[in-house]
C-alpha cells in the first residue's frame, strides 16, 4: 500500500511510502534537510515499521518536539493502524 503524510512542525512538507505487511519501503520526503532524510530514507529500508517506531518515536530537532523522524514515526503508526 502506498501511504502518503503531510507531516506537522517540522520543514519537510510531505513523506511517502509504501508499506506491505508491515515492511516499509521507497520512503521519500518532500522539503527538509535533503542529505539527512535521504539517509534515513536509505537506513531504514526494508525495516518493519515497528524496528523503525521503536528506534525513531521521540526524535526531536533543535527546540522543536518533533522532527522530520519523528513524523515519519507518526505516519508508520497511522498506516499500519488503518491497515488493521
Amino acid at each position: 500500500m502506498h501511504y502518503t503524510y503531510q507531516p506537522k512542525g517540522v520543514c519537510a512538507r510531505k513523506i511517502d511510502f509504501d508499506i506491505s505487511d508491515g515492511v516499509v519501503s521507497n520512503v521519500q520526503f518532500v522539503g527538509g534537510c535533503n542529505g539527512n532524510l535521504k539517509a534515513i530514507s536509505t537506513l531504514i529500508e526494508g525495516m518493519t515499521a515497528d524496528d523503525i517506531i521503536a528506534k525513531l518515536a521521540g526524535n526531536t530537532c533543535g527546540n522543536r518536539p518533533t522532527s522530520c523522524a519523528d513524523q515519519l514515526t507518526r505516519a508508520l503508526a497511522e498506516a499500519v493502524e488503518s491497515a488493521s
